[in-house]
């Protein structure tokens, strides 16, 4: 089955006559009102705002950490309610981004929501859109929109711009019996025509319904956090339980515990084992670290919708684009004129009066920036352009000049049609000028409107406006790797001429994708071997964007008609030029304010540098989630106490995880998006968050032993426990900065100096219950800070050999990196 952009009308049987200066009467309407066939549309999308609450609040993690939040508040220790705050952002952050795309996918319309003007009962008059009824006769006239789907009973000239939804520019006649379609516009002449589809079965709002289904972006930054939160999640109901028990034994058991009181500390220490597990802050640093990215962008007019949305950039290895308004400027401009044989004099002068017309269409308007000798006598006679004859005329002193399509003007097998031929398959748009006497009159002297015989005197060629900034920002996507492919609605000769003025490789032609199905095996084929298509239809665009997703291609969209909007929605990323449709700009992910294409080369830079810096930031978090669990299962196993506080733990992880990677999000890293980060990311932190879970382990011990010597106290261990591990975290800190600058050294040594502070300033100390630990377990602290960086310097060393062996496009993108 062959592509086709009509939309079919329902055959004559299966619809009711209605005389069209009648319309319906009352009865009727009302009839079909409590049939359900009036025009109402449901606007909601698929989520709620309760379904949202509940996906952001209503987490696994989020019960644990208010369960513990609860705990540490009903006991009093108000300080120790540090580590909430990054879950709270986070639920806090996410509602607003989905809540605002809900609200923006509510307000999809493809429709203005003017009054439509019926005919009822022999009277004219308007109506609601909501309250139109199948069968309904709409009077159409300039500037109006067609509310629904109908098909046309009277027509005088009746003209429609359907290009915000098949993408085509030039004006459609239509005649009785024709379709026309909800969403386009009366371009001139006038109608009647009758309604056969409303409400949800029209097109423009089938095309709405659609558009309007919630979809999240598909972020591999999000992903990966995803996966690693569905990793912990299945582990930590045991876990818990592991270390409440743990923490219960090590003051004496159950009984014990709840008798003299003690299970008070026991659930404080336990809910700072449990907190430490979730890597909450990790979240938290790729949403501070795309809300900066989207506010920066804002900046150099560029809107991001939803904040993956400039991270996904930086993956995409095809970028597909509408020609009109995205390749191009939207219009034409005059490119040349041919002379034929004996032109007459006075073709200058007929050129600026058809470019200076009121009434001129868009291709005519365009010979203005040439011809401006308007002539000063008006006009004695002029025929209006129809696109129905596609020409319109005028006679002047010089005689009468007519100005139109070749295929209506000049006589198949003619040299001249022949010519015009040859230039319009250059992907030129070309017009003939002819010239007679005069134009037909009636015995009375009134100008009619049937074809002048008129002789050619000229060939006029215009040229598609590239846009300037185009072809720069095409050649910096090839330069990339990036894959480009043109979908648009004109003909595809025209298309091919846009994409080789704006630099593509057009050798192996425009694809006619109205020979093509709308979907199926050979449009896939077609989408993945060529890069230039015309005469598109929106389900097209759709299918083809799916089917380079399912050949494993990351997929941008960009566009600005209705007939985007579909293949915008499915895109990895979808772009709105900023004249684009309502409806266009609602379901993009990114709106080019200023319409500039140029702007894109930022948006990945600004992608890359996330990707690339989360990248560094996920190699700490996830050592910190690592070495936590390891720390507090096997110290639950052991029943030995957990040997920090909340506070003190919260400190901790500021110093070796949250501070530093804060400011690295935000450092500059032009390195190249390779795949597979988390895999990446865990190679290294698994062994690392076992060395440093050991070498606590190790440090409690020693610290046990000198408390039943006597030699040390509970405060001591605790302290000595921060200071090895920030030590530690620390050391493991400097492998994620690599290679060092000014910055980045400044940063660790910031950190060490956190440190310090943190154990000598008195306040802190009073805040934090530090004591320092002296004799022994000092020497053992210092130790095992010295001897674990040691052994985390070697597992760097090891994943290095092992980039290089396995990772090679990984290691290639960090040498060639700028930071």
């Amino acid at each position: 089955m062959k592509n086709s952009r009509s939309t079919v009308v329902p055959r004559a049987e299966d619809r009711q006559n209605i005389d069209p200066h009648q319309g319906l009467s009352e009865s009727q309407v009302s009839d079909r009102i409590n049939a359900g066939l009036a025009n109402t549309v449901d606007s909601t999308t698929s989520r709620s705002v309760w379904t949202i609450v509940r996906t952001h609040l209503f987490t696994l993690f989020n019960l644990i950490l208010g369960l513990c939040g609860l705990a540490v508040v009903l006991l009093g220790r108000w300080f120790d309610t540090l580590f909430l705050l990054a879950a709270i952002t986070n639920v806090v952050v996410g509602f607003v981004q989905e809540y605002s795309a809900k609200k923006k996918l509510d307000q999809i319309a493809l429709l203005r929501r003017d009054p439509a003007t019926v005919v009822r009962e022999g009277r004219v008059q308007q109506v609601p859109l909501d309250q139109l009824v199948v069968d309904d006769v709409v009077v159409l006239k300039r500037g109006d929109q067609v509310p629904a789907d109908a098909t046309v009973l009277t027509s005088d000239g009746l003209d429609l711009d359907e290009s915000m939804l098949t993408g085509e520019n030039d004006p459609v006649a239509k005649v009785p019996g024709d379709a026309v379609l909800s969403a386009s516009s009366v371009l001139g002449g006038t109608g009647r025509v009758q309604i056969f589809a409303v409400g949800a079965n029209s097109h423009a709002n089938k095309l709405a319904q659609e558009a309007r289904q919630f979809t999240r972006i598909n972020s591999e930054l999000r992903a990966g956090m995803e996966r690693v939160v569905k990793w912990i999640t299945f582990a930590l109901i045991p876990i818990i339980a592991i270390v409440v028990n743990g923490q219960m034994m090590a003051v004496g058991g159950w009984s014990r515990a709840l008798s003299s009181g003690a299970w008070q500390d026991a659930t404080i220490v336990a809910v700072s084992s449990i907190a430490s597990m979730i890597p909450q802050g990790l979240a938290l640093m790729t949403t501070i670290s795309f809300a900066v990215a989207a506010v920066k962008l804002a900046q150099d007019e560029v809107l991001i919708q939803e904040q993956p949305a400039v991270e996904v950039l930086a993956r995409v290895d095809v970028v597909c684009f509408d020609k009109t308004g995205t390749l191009t400027e939207g219009g034409v401009g005059f490119d040349s004129v041919q002379a034929l044989d004996n032109a007459p004099a006075g073709w200058r002068q007929a050129l600026a009066w058809f470019g200076a017309d009121e009434n001129a269409n868009p291709t005519a308007a365009a010979l203005s920036e040439e011809f401006t000798d308007v002539p000063a006598k008006k006009a004695s006679g002029t025929i209006a352009f129809s696109s129905a004859q596609r020409f319109s005329a005028v006679e002047l002193s010089t005689g009468a000049w007519v100005l139109g399509a070749p295929e209506a003007l000049l006589d198949a097998g003619t040299p001249e049609r022949e010519r015009a031929s040859e230039l319009a398959a250059s992907g030129l748009r070309t017009m003939v000028l002819a010239h007679t006497a005069s134009l037909p009159r009636t015995a009375d002297g009134k100008v009619l409107t049937d074809k002048p015989k008129a002789s050619p005197a000229l060939l006029i060629t215009f040229r598609e406006q590239v846009r300037e900034e185009a072809p720069e920002t095409l050649q910096y996507f090839a330069d990339q790797g990036i894959s480009l492919k043109v979908f648009s609605g004109d003909n595809p000769q025209t298309v091919a001429a846009a994409a080789k003025l704006a630099g593509m490789n057009v050798d192996s032609g425009a694809i006619d994708a109205s020979a093509l199905p709308a979907d199926g095996e050979e449009l896939a084929q077609a989408a993945l071997t060529h890069n230039v298509f015309g005469r598109v239809s929106p389900e097209q665009k759709k299918n083809m964007v799916l089917a380079l997703q399912k050949a494993g291609h990351t997929v941008a969209m960009t566009g600005d008609g209705i007939n985007d909007a579909l293949a915008l929605k499915h895109a990895d990323l979808g772009i709105a030029m900023g004249n684009a449709a309502p409806a266009t700009k609602a379901v993009s992910r990114l709106i080019l304010l200023d319409g500039r294409f140029d702007r894109l080369p930022s948006v990945l830079a600004e992608g890359r540098k996330i990707i690339a810096n989360i990248e560094r930031v996920t190699n700490l978090f996830l050592t910190k989630t690592g070495f936590a669990i390891v720390l507090g299962v096997l110290l639950g196993l052991l029943c030995w106490q957990f040997p920090l506080l909340p506070r003190q733990y919260s400190t901790a992880d500021l110093l070796m995880v949250g501070g530093p990677a804060f400011f690295l999000t935000m450092m500059n890293n032009t390195r190249r998006y390779v795949p597979g980060f988390l895999n990446r990311a865990l190679h290294f932190a698994v062994p690392s968050a076992i060395i440093i879970a050991l070498s606590l382990i190790v440090l409690n011990f020693v610290g046990r032993a000198e408390q039943v010597a006597g030699g040390a106290s509970l405060t001591q261990l605790q302290t000595a426990t921060l200071i090895t591990l920030v030590m530690l975290g620390l050391w493991n800190l400097t492998t994620a900065v690599r290679p060092f600058d000014l910055k980045r050294a400044a940063l660790v040594v910031a950190m060490y100096l956190g440190l310090a502070l943190a154990v000598l300033v008195p306040i802190s100390q009073w805040y934090h219950q530090f004591e320092l630990p002296s004799g022994p377990l000092l020497v053992w602290t210092l130790a095992l800070g010295v001897l674990g960086s040691a052994l985390v310097e070697v597992n760097y060393q090891y994943h290095q050999r092992w980039l290089r062996r396995y990772h090679p496009d990984a290691v290639a993108a960090t040498r060639a990196a700028k930071y």
